[in-house]
């Protein structure tokens, strides 16, 4: 390539950046944006699959939402969201507006209202990789590096990892390459990178995915969501819509075949739909705090409403049964695998709304109430670690790091969750079921595990079900705690 065609690009027509003070239409003109800036590029790029390297550059750029005020805010101090921390400039990368269209909508009528402010939405800085906009085309695939006659990077632009980070979550002070500060707590790559993942690791789409996501570590519990599924399809009053499984199969008849891939993806998702994204996401995540940090990276980005752990867990104390319930109060973090991101010195607080919401829901599910609640449930610190055969190793160091924390139980993803929703400003939650103690001669064997199973499944998830049903009829501002939020924050959640 000669150094004219190297600094030809040819971008699309685009409207001149405009300041909209209703946010519907904001929204529309950001999708407008968005549409062009894709079609642009998968024209271009399907184009240069038969013909060739293009004669030019092809370029185009995320669509941004821009904010600058010279007041402080007036809102209401019981919202933690909404508006931003001091005067200045403030902006964001903006992808897939079609499938955050709601959220756009609330986030930025709450930015006008607060600032009494216009936002300004143009064409942003930040190129976009051609391998995301053909991701919208279900007939357009990007060739691995060096299949091609001609290299991708010299006529496209690909994925960027200075733009696909999570320094903004981490409080590292990120900001544009202009100076403004960021208004969302994800950049459009970022976005990008994890919408690509959740459908590697899921196989369902983005669109799929409900406000309200349920992570489990076995199977068991996935059989029993599917058959609650079936009885909610069942029940035209129910409100739910449709269930949706891996490979994106989707049924609205409660006695419709739902057919099992050939194979799975790793973290298996099904879906139980409702209006407006309100039902119920359950993530298969398997074993480990590498998965559930996996798997809570990239759902982050969609902003669900709360996430809970509904899982099995080791008994650490005598008068545990197995079966019996553990709501986790506190978390003593031995994951390790985000102690570069959140330093395990940073507490993970419980929160007020999810602790009611699943206490609540054990009560209801279980028809025990005060007192006789303590049968079935205790509450304390749950211990993760990222050694699932810890019990072999010298015993004196671990016991005794358990007995001084307090930890009445231990698994290999819970606090990994709740420390990954406390770094995303995501409400968590944790409730867990005993199927072992090893502490006390009871191991995780076939024929105990088996009993454990039919006896207790159904119940545990069906607690984890009503606690999110609750709080689906809370409004999100009661549902965002302020705990969530650090001194300087994104205006969006």
């Amino acid at each position: 390539m000669n150094m004219a065609q190297q600094v030809s690009i040819e971008t699309p027509d685009i409207p001149q950046p405009e300041a909209f003070t209703d946010a519907k239409n904001a929204v529309e003109r950001l999708q407008e944006l968005y549409s062009a800036a894709v079609t642009f590029l998968s024209t271009n790029f399907a184009k240069a699959l038969v013909e060739g390297q293009p004669a030019t550059r092809v370029r185009a750029f995320y669509p941004e939402i821009r904010l600058t005020t010279t007041t402080y805010a007036k809102t209401d101090t019981r919202l933690s969201f909404g508006h931003v921390a001091e005067p200045g400039t403030y902006a964001t990368t903006i992808t897939r507006p079609d499938l955050f269209a709601s959220y756009l909508e609330q986030q930025i009528a709450l930015l006008i209202k607060s600032h009494g402010m216009p936002v300004i939405i143009g064409a942003s800085d930040t190129v976009m990789p051609v391998h995301f906009a053909a991701a919208n085309d279900p007939g357009l695939t990007v060739p691995q590096d060096g299949s091609m006659e001609f290299s991708l990077r010299d006529s496209f632009d690909v994925p960027d990892l200075t733009t696909t980070h999570d320094n903004i979550v981490n409080g590292e002070g990120f900001t544009y390459p202009d100076g403004a500060r960021p208004l969302a707590p994800f950049t459009a790559q970022r976005v990008d990178y994890s919408l690509a993942r959740l459908a590697h690791y899921t196989a369902t789409a983005a669109e799929h995915f409900q406000n309200h996501v349920l992570f489990t570590n076995y199977q068991f519990y996935v059989e029993e969501f599917e058959t609650y599924a079936r009885h909610m399809l069942a029940d035209p009053q129910s409100g739910y819509t449709a269930f949706v499984g891996p490979g994106n199969v989707e049924i609205t008849d409660a006695d419709a075949p739902m057919p099992v891939p050939a194979k799975l993806p790793q973290m298996p998702t099904y879906h139980l739909k409702r209006a407006c994204g309100g039902g119920i996401t359950l993530v298969n995540i398997g074993v480990g705090p590498s998965n559930a940090k996996t798997a809570t990276d990239h759902i982050a980005v969609l902003r669900p409403h709360a996430w809970l752990m509904v899982g099995h867990c080791a008994g650490l104390r005598n008068s545990q049964r197995l079966g019996d319930f553990v709501l986790a109060h506190a978390y003593l973090r031995e994951d390790h695998v985000l102690d570069d991101d959140l330093p395990v010195w940073v507490p993970i607080p419980a929160l007020a709304e999810i602790q009611i919401a699943l206490e609540t829901a054990v009560a209801d599910v279980t028809e025990l109430e005060g007192y006789e609640l303590k049968r079935i449930m205790r509450t304390g610190t749950v211990a993760t670690i990222d050694n699932r055969n810890w019990e072999l190793r010298e015993q004196a160091g671990p016991v005794q790091r358990l007995s001084q924390s307090r930890a009445i139980a231990l698994d290999m993803e819970s606090a990994t969750i709740a420390a990954n929703g406390f770094r995303f400003r995501v409400p968590y939650g944790t409730l867990l079921c005993v199927s072992d103690k090893p502490l006390h001669g009871e191991l995780k064997l076939p024929g105990m595990a088996s009993e454990f199973y039919k006896t207790q499944v159904a119940a545990h998830l069906m607690i984890g079900i009503r606690a999110m049903e609750r709080l689906r009829d809370m409004p999100l501002e009661r549902i965002h705690s302020r705990k969530l939020r650090s001194f300087e924050e994104t205006a969006f959640l």
